[in-house]
């Protein structure tokens, strides 16, 4: 004889979940989008991440959504599409809205704060003049 759990997972999803609970599971999961977080190439100063894909809920905010990713006490910059600063007040789902790429995902791209800066002001310092050289 068939044990009720057993008998439970043969029935169709559908039997098995009212409408309410899949209509909730559906709209928990259209509250988180897809971010992908990479390195920037040339960085020399930040490890890679573990992780690189990340379902995060709407409200979260970049702060949070940092926090989340990494805790890190350098100071390092997350760029949405390898260009734009956003407000690190702003939500996830703004972030989604404005930045989110043709496939559906939203690149960040992490760089240290000597990386970015060779990179924005196109000045060597002491410390960074062979990295930005290259």
């Amino acid at each position: 004889m068939q044990t009720p759990q057993k008998t439970q997972s043969l029935r169709p999803f559908k039997q098995r979940k009212s409408l309410a609970t899949r209509r909730e599971e559906v709209a928990r999961i259209q509250a988180k989008f897809p971010i992908v977080v990479e390195h920037y190439p040339r960085e020399r100063f930040l490890p890679p991440l573990d992780k690189t894909q990340f379902l995060v809920l709407q409200a979260l905010t970049m702060t949070l959504f940092l926090s989340v990713i990494w805790e890190v006490t350098e100071t390092f910059y997350l760029l949405v599409n390898k260009k734009s600063l956003v407000s690190m007040s702003v939500t996830m789902a703004e972030v989604y809205r404005d930045y989110q790429n043709e496939d559906g995902l939203v690149y960040v791209t992490y760089a240290s704060q000597e990386m970015f800066s060779c990179l924005g002001s196109r000045k060597t310092l002491p410390s960074s003049a062979e990295l930005c050289s290259k």
